[in-house]
């Protein structure tokens, strides 16, 4: 019934995007996904849906899957460059990793009966998600930019001061590492997905084996967090620094929509903020930031991997974190919104696995009020937290801690209780 019930959702969602992005004079989820079958596929991980799909296959089935799509690919790019079809840079291949994957729904459908149908589709449906999430992802960035003609930078900007203006130092910091710490960072920050398929596949990788997915992994937060922050985005509309005080960036607004060229090199000074008229390209993406979440969400599910995974998920975090930043992408108020975001999701998926007990009710309740409280603050006392930054400063960074401290003590009364080995009793020496 979950699992329907989740797929009518989804239905619905796409569905109503659709309709949305037509509006708007775009093609939506559903038919960019239709098109991506047979027309030169948008990048995205296509192939990354088929590898989720893959952990409920054996290796030989895996091997033959992975050669049909890039089989598949390769046939379709002979066909156009024969037919003098010209593409875009990069949307050259993945059109065989989605056909693989409707291939199987429909082998589950029609060659696989009872516990082995119900597998492979979820296999399926897990791999369709993702590649559905990207889409979905565009049609909602689309929205917020052509329904949100005033976004709230100023007002972010100003209730920047109380943690001094992280982005712009970070963006001068950026600066000063010269071509190889923007090429790093901007890998790490372009690739957020790849980690977290990585870390899926970890996850994921006793599926084939035990017939049965875990009750909980990180693809599910992610499309969580996917799916719920595109709505804050709509009632919290920002577009970011690089945007609002910055040189904005090719193709999607400029120095002629920007408040003041400020970015990141001239501290912003403390005014009464207004709403701002922004253009009807660039996202409203800002508030939270969901690649602080994401970075989060993948620290997260890191812990319980090995030494290496660990490694890797905090060096992402941390490098996502400086990205955001560094590239004038968030302004620091945002990345505490999106840890707390990140937090408070993952302890309502967890929550929802274990029946709702009194320690997760609590925690989401409590990580949900915090993160209300922090998006008030922005918007109605950004001026107040300016001028008093030596008290509003730590405040926010208690807030996100609390959160953060709350979380680590639930999980740990989660955790199945170690059983200590029983000592053997004392024997009697025979005589």
């Amino acid at each position: 019934m979950l699992w329907g019930t989740a797929g009518v959702g989804a239905l619905g969602l796409f569905v109503a995007l659709e309709i949305a992005a037509r509006r708007y004079g775009q093609p939506g989820p559903v038919a960019d996904q239709l098109a991506a079958a047979i027309f030169a596929p948008k990048p995205g991980p296509l192939y990354g849906g088929l590898a989720l799909m893959s952990v409920v296959l054996t290796w030989p089935q895996r091997i033959i899957a992975a050669g049909v799509a890039i089989g598949l690919d390769a046939v379709l790019v002979l066909v156009r460059w024969a037919a003098d079809i010209k593409v875009a840079d990069g949307h050259f291949f993945g059109n065989g990793a989605l056909l693989v994957m409707l291939g199987y729904a429909v082998i589950a459908v029609t060659r696989r009966t009872g516990p082995e149908r119900v597998l492979l589709l979820k296999g399926v449906g897990l791999g369709l998600l993702l590649v559905a999430g990207r889409k979905t992802g565009d049609s909602w960035l689309l929205i917020t930019s052509k329904t949100r003609p005033l976004v709230l930078d100023q007002y972010v900007a100003t209730a920047d001061h109380a943690l001094g203006n992280p982005s712009w130092l970070a963006g001068r910091l950026l600066q000063a590492t010269g071509p190889f710490g923007i090429h790093v960072l901007d890998l790490v920050y372009a690739k957020l997905a790849v980690a977290a398929i990585v870390v899926a596949l970890y996850q994921l990788r006793h599926v084939v084996v035990e017939r049965r997915f875990p009750s909980h992994h990180l693809v599910r937060t992610f499309l969580v967090i996917g799916l719920l922050g595109p709505g804050i985005y709509m009632l919290f509309p920002v577009v970011g620094p690089v945007f609002a005080y910055g040189p904005g960036a090719s193709g999607t607004g400029g120095v002629e929509w920007a408040a003041a060229n400020l970015w990141p090199h001239t501290p912003l000074p403390i005014t009464t903020p207004q709403l701002m008229p922004y253009d009807e390209i660039t996202p409203r993406n800002c508030m939270p930031s969901l690649h602080t979440a994401w970075a989060v969400a993948i620290f997260i599910h890191t812990r319980k991997g090995s030494r290496i995974l660990r490694f890797a998920g905090t060096f992402w975090m941390v490098a996502t974190l400086a990205a955001t930043l560094g590239f004038g992408y968030h302004y620091g108020v945002d990345l505490v919104a999106g840890v707390v975001f990140a937090l408070t999701v993952e302890a309502a998926l967890r929550a929802l696995d274990r029946g709702w007990d009194r320690q997760g009710i609590q925690l989401v309740a409590y990580g949900t009020a915090v993160f209300a409280a922090l998006l008030v603050s922005y918007r109605y006392l950004p001026l107040e937290m300016a001028r008093h930054q030596e008290v509003s400063g730590p405040l926010l960074i208690l807030a996100m801690a609390s959160v953060v401290y709350g979380y680590v003590r639930t999980a740990r009364l989660w955790e199945p209780a170690a059983v200590a080995a029983r000592r053997p009793e004392p024997q009697p020496e025979p005589v």
